[in-house]
């Protein structure tokens, strides 16, 4: 049961309500956050666009990341080289020189 006085929340006997102070996007997500979602979902689309091209072009890949905890994955399947991994190619001559 509330303990509410007939008195609360009443002003002159017109009801009043107390809501709290409008918090800012900011201060819950920070500023760069904010200026996202203050973004229409045209303009995100748009931007979201643009940030994949230059993913791409800085050797990022689509290609998904093996999952090493599925019962399918075989460590010894060939894989596509990515750009992040330095590996290289040494040819051993075997011939006996």
């Amino acid at each position: 049961m509330s303990s509410l006085r007939p008195s609360d929340g009443l002003k002159n006997g017109k009801r009043v309500s107390k809501l709290p102070a409008m918090i800012s996007a900011e201060e819950l997500v920070g500023e760069e956050w904010a200026e996202w979602y203050r973004l229409t979902p045209a303009q995100r689309w748009t931007e979201t666009s643009r940030l994949w091209q230059t993913y791409l072009a800085l050797g990022g890949s689509l290609d998904p990341e093996p999952d090493t905890q599925s019962p399918f994955f075989d460590a010894r399947a060939p894989r596509p080289l990515t750009a992040q991994r330095n590996d290289r190619l040494i040819v051993i001559n075997r011939s006996g020189v």
